[in-house]
């Protein structure tokens, strides 16, 4: 059940590496007190570098959702460090894991590229981060040459204390002066040996194994001076007692920890609490390698709760590729507004990919490809969807700068009864013609509304005769529908019967001018409607709307339009106060969620004035 790093042979692992014991195990067995171990010692004992290679498992660079240039970022701060040159494994790791990311949105710009209709033999683009990249490697290479020549340095001046060492327990053993203390002596050697630094690796068998040998002849001379050696022994086992106590507590605690504090307790074992009295030495070792194994045999739990998150982080992340996929493959034609809600879905989605944990190992790569493909699949079907869209549009400017020439012929007629259902027929067919490009679209309507208003103002103009009596039912009508919108309440439909009755109100003409305040009674009241119903105005449907209606219409949302906008750019200008402006920074979670919130009402007005725009 136990490996060689338990057994009770010589170690062969660095006693040069393990850091000094606490105060009290210097201290006679009379003055000892409960022994503890702090937790930064637990690993120290093993040398830097061997001990990540036990320990780190390799970084899963496919959960890890910074880019390039904040990994970048991170490696910069490593190299500013004072110490940086002896953090050579952080630094190598945080190297591959920018190379790779630099690669995936290299390959990213390229699929955009070639997805845009354009050469594979035509794509050149140089990641902006890689000269960054580059200056910091050379940097941290100088620092890490030098952190290792003062290691070296510091090795042979290590290598020369424990020599000194070895020779001081040598001369205790065979040139000891009458009276001396032996044990004060000998624990006095073991705590200076503990406490010296590391030497280099070849070096240091050959120096273990001379200094062991000496102290297992100390001990032989120890055999003939019963005192000495009794006061050795008893010594020893109560170390050894406090280590089996120790390791009694680390039953309870956390599987990891527990290990890697097992690890130290077993080289306390050999090298400060050997030799004791026979009658001890096989009893206490083997409830201390009870323990252990008992503790060894829980790694199965760590595991299995590993395996279980695992297997739970592959059905999440699964999902999330499902979802995308369906997003790209849509049951019904799509069209802008599903995509840009789509657009804003997968970014989501891949946010929360990324904050999921690892999944199985060996599964790891093909999960991380099949994501990574989803996402250029989607984008491909994307931007498909636009680049059609693109030509379709210059087809749709076509027809309506038709229906606008036709407009400005007939905008000055006075052929009332030909040229009326003429420039209705026009308004409706504006309205089934598809976008335009935006850069022509507010120019258009423009044009087209200012002909239509032309001829519709010539027209009122000159057929106002008769119209007071036609008023007059108009406010008859307008009063029976305001007092519908009274009555209504705020269930299920309320919303459709407001936009019911908003469509008819429109659709009703002028009333006499003594009689104007109705408009503002209504408008009142449409608003306390839609506050109860929390709904805002501009989303509703607003059906029968006239040119001057529409007009009007289109000037309160880019009011509102322009408001919003200046709005979030003094939130966003008031985050570079901050010297941690991140949406992780509790203290500015409201302030996100209030841009969110108030670039969501923008997207939504900017989609009802184009609506409006281009006439749909």
């Amino acid at each position: 059940m136990l490996t060689d790093e338990i057994s009770e042979e010589v170690p062969q692992s660095s006693a040069t590496e393990i850091m000094e014991a606490t105060s009290e195990h210097q201290q006679s067995m009379h003055t000892q007190k409960p022994f503890h171990i702090p937790e930064e010692k637990v690993l120290s004992e093993i040398d830097p570098e061997e001990a990540e290679e036990d320990q780190e498992e390799t970084p899963d660079h496919t959960t890890d959702s910074r880019n390039a240039e904040q990994v970048i970022g991170e490696m910069e701060k490593l190299v500013n460090e004072e110490n940086a040159g002896e953090k050579n494994r952080k630094f190598q790791q945080l190297r591959d894991l920018a190379t790779q990311k630099m690669q995936e949105e290299t390959e990213d710009k390229k699929h955009e590229f070639i997805s845009a209709g354009n050469s594979e033999e035509n794509f050149s683009w140089e990641h902006p981060s890689l000269s960054k990249l580059s200056g910091l490697i050379t940097i941290f290479k100088e620092k890490h040459d030098s952190y290792l020549a003062k290691q070296e340095e510091q090795h042979a001046e290590n290598l020369a204390a424990r020599q000194e060492i070895i020779e001081r327990l040598k001369n205790l053993y065979t040139n000891s002066e009458p009276g001396t203390n032996l044990f004060k002596e000998i624990r006095e050697i073991k705590q200076a040996w503990s406490s010296a630094g590391q030497v280099a690796k070849s070096e240091f068998k050959l120096l273990n194994n001379n200094y062991f040998h000496h102290l297992n002849q100390f001990y032989a001379m120890l055999d003939l001076n019963k005192d000495y050696l009794h006061q050795e022994y008893t010594h020893n086992l109560e170390k050894r007692q406090q280590i089996i106590e120790r390791a009694k507590e680390l039953v309870k605690e956390p599987v990891q920890k527990a290990l890697n504090e097992l690890q130290y307790l077993h080289k306390l074992w050999k090298e400060e609490a050997e030799p004791v009295a026979e009658e001890f030495r096989e009893k206490t070792w083997d409830e201390f390698r009870e323990i252990s194994n008992q503790i060894h045999e829980r790694k199965s739990e760590l595991s299995a709760a590993i395996e279980e998150e695992q297997k739970a982080n592959l059905e999440k992340k699964n999902q999330i590729i499902a979802e995308i996929k369906k997003l790209s493959s849509p049951e019904n034609a799509p069209n802008h507004s599903f995509w840009q809600n789509a657009i804003k879905k997968v970014e989501d989605l891949r946010t929360e990919f990324l904050k999921i944990g690892s999944v199985p190992r060996k599964i790891s790569n093909q999960n991380w490809n099949d994501f990574k493909q989803t996402l250029r699949d989607f984008n491909t079907v994307k931007n498909n969807f636009y680049k059609n869209l693109k030509g379709s549009q210059v087809t749709n400017l076509e027809e309506k700068l038709k229906l606008i020439q036709i407009a400005k012929d007939n905008m000055n007629s006075e052929d009332w009864d030909t040229m009326v259902p003429l420039f209705k027929k026009l308004q409706e067919d504006w309205k089934k013609i598809g976008h335009v490009p935006r850069s022509q679209a507010n120019k258009i309507w423009d044009d087209f509304r200012g002909a239509c208003n032309t001829f519709f103002g010539n027209y009122r103009s000159k057929n106002t005769t008769g119209s007071g009596d036609n008023w007059k039912e108009n406010y008859k009508l307008k009063r029976a529908l305001l007092d519908e919108l009274k009555e209504v309440g705020s269930d299920e439909t309320s919303v459709q019967k407001i936009e019911e009755i908003k469509g008819k109100w429109n659709a009703i003409g002028k009333v006499p001018r003594e009689k104007l305040s109705i408009n503002s009674e209504f408008n009142k009241t449409l608003r306390e409607k839609l506050k109860l119903n929390k709904v805002s105005e501009f989303e509703i449907k607003d059906e029968n709307l006239s040119e001057n209606q529409l007009t009007d219409k289109a000037r309160k949302i880019k009011n509102q339009v322009a408001d919003l906008e200046a709005e979030i750019a003094t939130l966003e200008n008031n985050l570079g106060f901050f010297s941690n402006p991140s949406r992780e920074n509790p203290l500015l979670k409201d302030t996100y969620a209030n841009i969110d919130d108030k670039k969501a009402q923008l997207e939504t007005l900017k989609q009802n004035l184009h609506k409006i725009i281009s006439g749909e």
